[in-house]
């Protein structure tokens, strides 16, 4: 994959993914100074008009031309002064604004800028950790100690954090570092061990750069069980400082310390590895796990951040008997999550994915551009915004988040549903066969679920494909339903999408 740069005096803008280096440095710019910038850059000295700006900023919604000239001045105190002492950015009266100085473009290779001078967002992955002791009951903690070390990382704006879904898929294959950030597109790798003696743990961590086949830093920590949440947070901030030494003194972002209660948060951890089973029975014990640990500690965003992103799978999947009652305790405690935690973007990830479900597309949509703007990188933001665009009948703006995200988050087991939403939104937007070749990757990932077979029929038999397309329709028969397909929403805002999905799966049936 190519990456576009945009250099201007001692700046350069890399434009798929926002980020702006000054001396090679990262500066930290917002979402809405990216956009701006990448428009200004992108125009190479001509003038761009306010409307064209304000599209670019805030697509689709009405705001004030205020808004425009605060963004701008913000912008230009955030560059400085050019070189020769004047503005970078002019404005031209009654019209617009124009980028004043020559802008330098040029393309890198993926390789290329991962190794070549690796001057992007540094990307980095979380093994899960080894369970040394004779325990196996105990890996939840393992696996939890490598989630949450995922979400401390993902609040630095200037990583690039590998999914869960991704580093997990490791946990029985080859630990060979070269291998494995060849295979997840990583530069740093992040592995460790825990090991139980009595009511006291040792956790022993180690962070390597793969391109140099160096050990960065390690440590190992003897300590109590309930010291383990200073720890975590300490263990997050070492890595960050080792990948990007200014980071944190430039850049940091706190992350949210742990309330102390040991025995809320164990019960988080064993409720996120029953969840990531993905089946009824397993969605509800975490729930109930998610539940207890929102009781006993309140202040625990992690329980709240949980508590809502189950509720949302039990409705998802249509494993609730009351999904009223189930969508307003998940937007309850998404809420409570945001006012605990507003700077963590599993937070506004957590209500956007309940808003999704319980028909509120709109307010999905700002809660998914928030988590992105407080991480870049953060593949479910990406995802989530386009579930909610497509589910709000956007089809085509829907596409580009949801293929950013499947990349940024490509070996997530619950890839099934990002992928059907992928191939729906190219699907009805009027490119079938984009959508047969997502599916075809869609299948390599969950080739036994029926809702993804039955959509590869749909796009054969609108591509004429009757024979396949049988084939498809039959195999999806011949399997249990193990979950529903999770696009209910899709259905009910968009009546005309669904009726032509079922003629199509008619066609199918033949």
């Amino acid at each position: 994959m190519n990456t576009q740069h945009l250099a201007f005096g001692h700046f350069e803008f890399i434009a798929e993914n926002g980020c702006l280096l000054r001396d090679d440095r990262p500066v930290a710019i917002g979402a809405r100074g990216a956009s701006l910038l990448a428009v200004l850059l992108s125009a190479q000295g001509a003038v761009v008009s306010k409307s064209a700006l304000m599209d670019a900023v805030w697509p689709g919604l009405a705001v004030e031309e205020s808004n425009l000239s605060v963004q701008i001045a913000a912008l230009r105190k955030l560059l400085g002064p050019a070189l020769d002492g004047s503005e970078w950015i002019v404005t031209v009266p009654r019209v617009g604004y124009r980028f004043a100085a020559p802008v330098e473009s040029r393309t890198d290779g993926a390789d290329g800028d991962r190794h070549g001078g690796a001057r992007s967002i540094p990307a980095i992955a979380v093994l899960p950790f080894e369970n040394l002791g004779s325990d196996a009951e105990r890996q939840y903690l393992a696996d939890g100690i490598a989630d949450d070390l995922i979400m401390a990382l993902a609040r630095f704006r200037w990583f690039r954090v590998a999914s869960r879904g991704a580093s997990f898929t490791r946990r029985n294959g080859s630990r060979d570092p070269q291998s494995v950030a060849l295979d997840l597109g990583v530069d740093f790798l992040v592995d460790g061990t825990i090991r139980y003696s009595g009511d006291r743990i040792r956790i022993s961590v180690h962070l390597a750069d793969t391109a140099k086949g160096a050990t960065v830093w390690s440590e190992h920590y003897d300590l109590q069980l309930a010291e383990l949440f200073a720890v975590q947070d300490a263990i997050a901030e070492r890595i960050a400082a080792a990948v990007e030494p200014e980071l944190l003194l430039r850049h940091g972002l706190p992350v949210a310390p742990h309330t102390g209660n040991i025995t809320a948060w164990d019960l988080v951890r064993q409720g996120t590895f029953q969840f990531h089973k993905v089946t009824r029975p397993t969605h509800r014990l975490a729930r109930g796990f998610f539940r207890e640990a929102a009781e006993l500690d309140p202040m625990l965003p992690e329980a709240q951040i949980w508590r809502a992103r189950v509720n949302a799978g039990l409705i998802a999947y249509g494993w609730t008997e009351n999904p009223g009652a189930d969508g307003k305790e998940g937007l309850d405690a998404a809420l409570r999550a945001i006012y605990l935690d507003a700077r963590n973007p599993y937070s506004h990830y957590a209500l956007a994915i309940v808003s999704a479900y319980t028909d509120r597309a709109d307010q999905a949509i700002l809660a998914a551009e928030r988590s992105i703007e407080l991480g870049p990188s953060f593949a479910l933001g990406h995802l989530v915004l386009g579930m909610a665009r497509l589910f709000s009948g956007d089809a085509a703006g829907a596409r580009k988040p949801l293929a950013h995200g499947l990349e940024l988050n490509p070996h997530d087991p619950q890839n099934g549903v990002w992928f059907s939403l992928l191939m729906l939104a190219l699907f009805f937007s009027g490119d079938v066969e984009g959508a047969l070749d997502t599916g075809r990757r869609a299948l390599k990932a969950r080739p036994d679920w029926p809702a993804l077979l039955r959509l590869q029929a749909c796009c054969h038999a609108a591509a004429g494909h009757r024979q396949q397309a049988h084939r498809f329709a039959t195999a999806a028969s011949d399997l249990p339903e193990t979950a529903g397909d999770a696009l209910g929403p899709l259905r009910d805002g968009n009546r005309e999408w669904a009726t032509r999905l079922n003629e199509l799966l008619r066609v199918a049936d033949l």
